[in-house]
């Protein structure tokens, strides 16, 4: 394949950030709360400003969407990012976070980026050249049978309603003898996880769209089927997010559609 400018861009932005982030872990501290379970820190700003002042300079007419409320139009060419996916985890010292960054041309996903720095894991996928982990190929796993699973899942912030549909669910599938179902707190890579088969299936009810717009991406181009959970494709939008193999996806999807 063509080196795709965009593409070592991306990477080079997301290092960048996760270097930022592992080095100012020691003085984190929350600066606001979007609501009672969701915050954002200092270094959540610093990592969007890095990104995004890179993009600007790099790509003056692109468009961004970032979580911490970055933003200039432009449907033609977006950058969707999350500057620190897994904030709560990063928090605590939790280690599992990490830096999206995804291309979306006229609504189309055309690259994304997922970097952990913790572990200097680089995954990234560009539409219809697959999907790779520190430049090594890889692939969604063979399970095709729940009891042959181990699943991953997350929690919406507010308790209420949604919250006791995940706890159900969850149920419903530990009775079906999974070998497990895993809450790890950040929607990117627990999609990545899928895309190299650490795990064979994840579902979560309530994303925004830096949550899932690079590890959507590099799940399907791992061969992995991506929908909302009742079925619909996805969307550049607050939505949920189904991503399995396609065999393992409609036993899922019977399951979890909501």
């Amino acid at each position: 394949m063509k080196q795709n400018k965009e593409l070592v861009f991306a990477k080079e932005a997301a290092r960048k950030a996760g270097k930022l982030i592992v080095s100012q872990a020691d003085s984190r501290r929350i600066l606001a709360f979007k609501s009672e379970n969701d915050f954002v820190t200092n270094v959540d700003k610093n990592s969007e400003k890095l990104i995004t002042s890179l993009i600007r300079k790099r790509f003056p007419g692109h468009g961004i969407m970032a979580e911490e409320g970055s933003s200039i139009k432009n449907n033609e060419n977006m950058w969707i990012i999350d500057p620190l996916d897994g904030t709560t985890n990063f928090t605590h010292g939790y280690p599992f976070f990490c830096v999206s960054i995804a291309l979306v041309r006229n609504g189309v996903q055309s690259l994304g980026v997922v970097y952990d720095p913790l572990r200097d894991e680089m995954f990234h996928a560009v539409a219809g050249h697959g999907a790779y982990l520190n430049g090594k190929r890889i692939s969604v796993s063979k399970a095709t049978e729940l009891k042959d699973s181990l699943l991953v899942t997350g929690f919406y912030y507010e308790r209420g309603k949604i919250m006791r549909k995940t706890l159900e669910k969850m149920g419903d599938f530990l009775t079906r003898n999974v070998h497990g179902v895993r809450r790890d707190g950040a929607a990117a890579l627990d999609m990545c996880y899928v895309a190299c088969g650490r795990v064979d299936g994840y579902w979560e009810y309530v994303l925004s769209p830096w949550d899932f717009a690079a590890s959507s991406l590099i799940a399907k181009e791992a061969g992995a089927k991506v929908t909302s959970p009742s079925g619909a494709p996805l969307e550049m939008v607050r939505m949920g997010v189904l991503a399995a193999n396609p065999e393992l996806h409609k036993k899922m999807l019977d399951i979890v559609r909501f």
